[in-house]
């Protein structure tokens, strides 16, 4: 029963086009919670611009959030179906 079945264009669509694109998401999803902890920091005095800055941490983190259950998605469907996650590595 534990058998693999080899469906290389959804191997290689996963592989090839699916975990990229959740890498540069995931990344720029990090780079806004970053970006909003600078803004944040640098405007200490200011209550407006640190309430923007939390938002756009609040946001940055909830992409992360986000993107982390898509990825996980992907890696549940993949294993259900036989998909080796490391194949093409």
């Amino acid at each position: 029963m534990n058998e693999r079945v080899e469906i290389p264009l959804l191997e290689g669509i996963k592989t090839q086009i699916v975990n990229p694109i959740i890498t540069l998401l995931a990344l720029g999803a990090f780079v806004m919670f970053l970006w909003g902890l600078v803004v944040f920091i640098w405007n200490a005095g200011d209550a407006e611009a640190q309430s923007t800055g939390k938002r756009v941490m609040l946001w940055g983190v909830i992409g992360l959030v986000v993107i982390f259950g898509a990825w996980s998605i992907v890696e549940l469907i993949g294993s259900t179906i036989g998909v080796d996650p490391n194949q093409y590595r």
